[in-house]
């Protein structure tokens, strides 16, 4: 039992990234009607944004220490981060601690600014051109972005920590009423579920308890008639490709501890959350959800030894085998709209 229980809060903490980036890519396609292969890029910009400002905050003079000597006597040169300075040792240090946490405040404007630049800038001369265009067009913006962080960052992944308070692991299964030791789950991962959850949760109030989030839902269901009204539903869904840009940025700034940013990650993300906006439905929102969830728990299980055993490569695979069995049998996903991808 506690195996299943451990896999289930793997398939949930992968599944919630699944969901972040899978949601982003649904609102953009569904007020847009834009396929946009270079989410996933948004994805690796939002974990850079974390490194940028632990880079930032990490920023240093050096310092005589009289209190430290080397081996002829002479005081130690020793280097100071500027905000240890400004703000003391204890909120200086607490500072750079929680520089992941702080990254959510600098990478909210940065990934609304570069959604807006990239809706503006490119993706509007592509709304009316084929699907095959924009996954073109898309794909070849998401390998100049990982090719500029690439000369900018290098190649090999940057450590990016979690806050000392969030390190390590729980003891989950005693806070389910199981023995100690039996189910020991790190914290940030579970942190990084609730974020998730609170993320997406906040997105779909906002889509439905907000005057612009219901002007958004009706020019996703009929844009024409939402115009004729007077209402300038391209510039509301501007406005929601940076949302978008920001929920996927959002996502990796988040991720960064669980895996180390390097520049390909948002390839890496990119099919299967794609794979997964196409199980959900296509420009069916809690479709994305639900899926991103669903398959994210289905390869967890598959990546189970005594699976693996049976099944040889069945974790490499899964996702893509559950794609197909759903697109032969409901090519509209489990909650897309009649019509959509059945033609």
């Amino acid at each position: 039992m506690d195996a299943i229980i451990l896999q289930v809060l793997n398939g949930l903490d992968k599944g919630s990234a699944y969901a972040l980036i899978a949601l982003g890519l649904t609102l953009i396609f569904g007020t847009l009607g834009v396929v946009n292969f270079a989410h996933g890029a948004l994805f690796m910009l939002g974990a850079f944004c974390a490194v940028t400002l632990q880079k930032i905050l990490s920023l240093s003079f050096t310092v005589e220490d009289p209190t430290q000597k080397d081996f002829l006597g002479n005081p130690l040169k020793v280097d100071t981060p500027y905000v240890v300075s400004w703000f003391g040792d204890a909120t200086g240090n607490a500072i750079l601690n929680w520089s992941v946490p702080l990254a959510i405040l600098f990478a909210i404007p940065v990934m609304l600014l570069v959604g807006y630049v990239m809706e503006r800038g490119l993706i509007k001369h592509f709304y009316k051109r084929p699907h095959a265009d924009q996954i073109l067009v898309t794909f070849g913006l998401a390998i100049v972005i990982q090719e500029i962080v690439k000369y900018f960052y290098g190649a090999n992944p940057i450590p990016t920590p979690a806050p000392d308070a969030f390190r390590g692991s729980v003891d989950f299964g005693v806070m389910i009423g199981f023995a100690e030791n039996q189910i020991i789950y790190p914290y940030w991962r579970l942190i990084y579920f609730l974020f998730s959850a609170a993320i997406i949760g906040a997105v779909f109030a906002f889509l439905r308890f907000t005057t612009f989030g219901m002007v958004v839902r009706a020019g996703m269901a009929d844009r024409e008639t939402v115009g004729l009204l007077g209402i300038n539903i391209d510039k509301r869904f501007t406005i929601m490709f940076g949302i978008a840009a920001a929920v996927a940025g959002l996502a990796g700034v988040m991720y960064a501890p669980i895996n180390s940013p390097n520049y390909h990650m948002g390839m890496d993300f990119l099919v299967l959350s794609f794979v997964v906006v196409v199980v959900g439905g296509m420009g069916s929102l809690p479709g994305a959800v639900l899926a991103g969830f669903l398959l994210g728990v289905l390869e967890s299980f598959a990546s189970m030894n005594e699976v693996k055993s049976i099944l040889p490569g069945i974790d490499q695979i899964i996702i893509y085998l559950v794609a197909i069995i759903i697109l032969l049998t409901r090519p509209r996903g489990l909650m897309g709209r009649r019509g959509v991808m059945e033609e």
